[in-house]
């Protein structure tokens, strides 16, 4: 058995689409799971639609998801090069080679032969296909256009009868009629290889095994077939996966304003999350387990869990696997991917601020939450009195009032502003009126925040933003009550 060689075959035509990140894992576990070779090819020969920068995005994102390539345009290898605009001087070669038996054929019909039939078949209201006009030229009226220097492209000779029937390991055997098929063009007239034809000649001279893609190329598998059989080389194993939606109508599109894997960074997802959640859209685990790393998808991942309908892409499905790869971080690494979300609203020099991203953590989905969760330190926020009401602590806005008063005090002999002693009094305090915690706690987590719902209660936001500031906000909050 050969070994196990897939490819990523991108187009450096901006960021990277989330599908096309797919199509890249499935590949990467399809050759890593046999010990074989992943290969990234650029496929760079759309010029209108290049842009720049674009490959450095491509390399970047795989690297940062651990999809590292055995060969590739920056690493090299045996079968290079592998930017597809550096090997355009072979297609043609290939080509000739099928005119030679009696595969392909040079047709020599220009821009206006080709309109005015297109126009001809749709005012019969049929379908244009090209009518093989240069089908059957004699080798000597094919050799005088050719030294008469006649524009020309080589097509394609497809079978006009009979059936060609293609192998996709998700949809089994497909058959389709001969006769459906045009005689697609192979090289243009200036030269350069279409893309279907480009995709096949380097996809066997890179020994690829496994071409995983998506569905909307299986249209054109029969053709793949038929160029295969011509040049009497091996046809590899097709896997065509379906495409990601954002809902039962709509493709996800990145022009249309779809999340890219950048978007998703910059929205504060982590990298390891992102590949996890994408590997579950089209793709069904044999068990309940949903939370796997890169290793884990390696020996997990089979063909056959894969999907023929179209995977929904689910934000609160994809932000809820985030917040469980953010729970399970050390907290010295959370640390350092908080803290710069945390200076986003904190710009005060005296807090300390791992211990606030220690309190953040557990209240995580995405890093982006952070600085809303934290606003309220350099400053506090206009808030209605009415946030100082909470059935479940029994308080209302006279018992708050009180609560605040007898707090200050407190706060106000406290020398010690550690969170031991700031807890030690307010408890004390607590035990001394012989009340539950909550009519204490509660009316002052409100008065130092100005909001019901903070990482760490009255204590540790005390803590946070320090005495002088504690004292100011409790007679702030005695004043607005009062």
């Amino acid at each position: 058995m050969n070994k196990v060689r897939t490819r990523f075959a991108p187009s450096p035509t901006g960021y990277m689409h989330i599908g096309n990140l797919r199509t890249a894992l499935f590949a990467y576990l399809i050759a890593k799971q046999q010990g074989g070779d992943f290969i990234l090819r650029i496929e760079d020969t759309d010029q209108g639609r290049y842009v720049e920068g674009a490959v450095d995005v491509i390399y970047k994102t795989l690297k940062d998801v651990g999809l590292n390539w055995d060969e590739g345009p920056d690493i090299g290898g045996p079968v290079g090069p592998y930017v597809q605009s550096e090997r355009m001087g072979m297609f043609k070669k290939y080509a000739l080679e099928l005119i030679e038996k009696g595969e392909a054929y040079y047709c020599f019909c220009d821009k206006d032969r080709l309109d005015g039939l297109k126009a001809e078949l749709e005012a019969q209201g049929k379908t244009y296909s090209y009518d093989r006009h240069c089908r059957d030229l004699s080798k000597e009226e094919v050799q005088a256009k050719l030294d008469a220097g006649t524009p020309y492209v080589i097509r394609q000779k497809m079978p006009t009868e009979g059936q060609v029937t293609f192998h996709d390991e998700l949809y089994g055997d497909i058959t389709v009629d001969c006769a459906e098929l045009e005689d697609q063009i192979l090289i243009k007239t200036d030269g350069m290889p279409t893309y279907n034809f480009a995709n096949v000649v380097d996809d066997h001279l890179m020994g690829i095994t496994h071409v995983v893609r998506g569905n909307e190329y299986l249209s054109s598998a029969p053709k793949y077939e038929l160029l295969y059989k011509a040049f009497g080389w091996e046809v590899p194993t097709y896997i065509h996966v379906e495409h990601i939606m954002k809902d039962k109508q709509h493709k996800l599109s990145k022009r249309d304003g779809d999340a890219s894997f950048q978007d998703l960074m910059e929205k504060g997802y982590l990298k390891e999350a992102v590949l996890n959640y994408i590997a579950l859209l089209g793709w069904a685990p044999k068990g309940e387990n949903e939370i796997y790393s890169l290793e884990e998808l390696v020996k997990e991942f089979d063909i056959h869990g894969l999907s023929k309908a179209p995977a929904i892409f689910d934000p609160l499905k994809m932000k809820a696997i985030n917040a469980k790869y953010i729970k399970a971080l050390e907290p010295e690494v959370f640390a350092q991917y908080a803290i710069p979300y945390i200076k986003q609203s904190v710009k005060r020099d005296d807090v300390d601020l791992e211990y606030i991203a220690s309190l953040l953590q557990a209240r995580t989905e995405v890093f982006t939450d952070i600085p809303g969760m934290v606003d309220f330190i350099d400053a506090l926020p206009e808030y209605d009195n009415e946030m100082y009401c909470h059935k479940k602590m029994k308080t209302n806005l006279e018992n708050s009032l009180q609560s605040l008063k007898q707090v200050l005090p407190v706060m106000q002999a406290l020398e010690d502003w550690s969170i031991e002693s700031i807890h030690d009094a307010l408890f004390g305090l607590i035990e001394k009126l012989g009340v539950k915690n909550g009519l204490i706690l509660w009316p002052l987590r409100v008065a130092l925040s100005g909001k019901q719902s903070t990482p760490g209660g009255g204590v540790e936001i005390a803590y946070i933003i320090g005495k002088q500031d504690t004292i100011d906000r409790i007679n702030k909050g005695i004043e607005k009550l009062s």
